[in-house]
């Protein structure tokens, strides 16, 4: 029989694990850019509100799905097993380069806006149901966003949780990832717009200018960290 402090520090640092994951996929400049364009335009709070419940299901759905089809599959993903050091090693490498691509063009001196941010506008345009499909689109085929969706089902299946327990860590892991976009909808809510507007527009600016900086930072650290955890478990398997 399971010894039930061994099984909550295991389910304990899942949590810990997934949050990082999800806070990780949550932090795109875009989606935030985004939704701080929705909230200083008109009906900020409907639009906003949709845009974040649009990313919290989407999130929801694709952990569903992936952890679903490795179920049926008897997807091997316990540590040390071939899928698992090879989904390590795989991401490890694409979020290396992907980090290391973002920091080499914030050190080239060019003080020129994100070319993404040209996008929003265009964006923040689109009728509501357009702009949420393509939102979901752009949540999921980030290649460092699909990597890290695919670790999270995969740390889901190595641990074996019941039906319940891996709901509600799906759960915890897509309220983290949307994390970042429900702080500014909710400041909006809470204050109100006459406290929160100016402050908004502080942050578009400041993203604009650093986000892809803080993206390539946090790519580099989760190759560094996958990187470890593929290298550790060559030694197991």
């Amino acid at each position: 029989m399971a010894d039930p402090g061994s099984a909550s520090q295991g389910l304990g640092a899942l949590l810990g694990e997934l949050a990082a994951f999800g806070l990780a996929i949550g932090f795109s400049p875009l989606h935030i850019g985004l939704l701080l364009l929705l909230l200083l335009g008109p009906r900020p709070l409907q639009r906003g509100g949709w845009f974040v419940a649009g990313w919290l299901i989407t999130a929801v759905l694709v952990v569903s799905l992936l952890t679903t089809a490795g179920h049926g599959l008897f997807l091997g993903m316990d540590k040390g097993s071939s899928h698992r050091t090879g989904l390590d090693l795989v991401a490890a490498g694409v979020l290396l380069g992907l980090g290391m691509k973002e920091l080499l063009n914030k050190g080239d001196g060019s003080a020129e806006p994100p070319g993404w941010t040209s996008k929003l506008d265009q964006f923040c345009a689109m009728p509501l149901p357009l702009l949420l499909a393509v939102s979901a689109a752009l949540e999921v085929v980030r290649p460092d966003a699909l990597f890290l969706f695919t670790k999270t089902a995969g740390s889901l299946l190595a641990a074996g949780l019941g039906t319940g327990t891996e709901l509600l860590a799906t759960g915890v892991f897509s309220l983290v990832s949307a994390s970042l976009l429900l702080m500014p909808l909710l400041a909006l809510l809470l204050a109100g717009p006459e406290r929160v507007l100016a402050l908004l527009e502080r942050g578009k600016q400041w993203l604009f200018a650093k986000g892809d900086l803080l993206v390539g930072l946090v790519s580099v650290a989760l190759a560094f960290y996958l990187g470890w955890q593929g290298i550790e478990s060559l030694h197991l398997g």
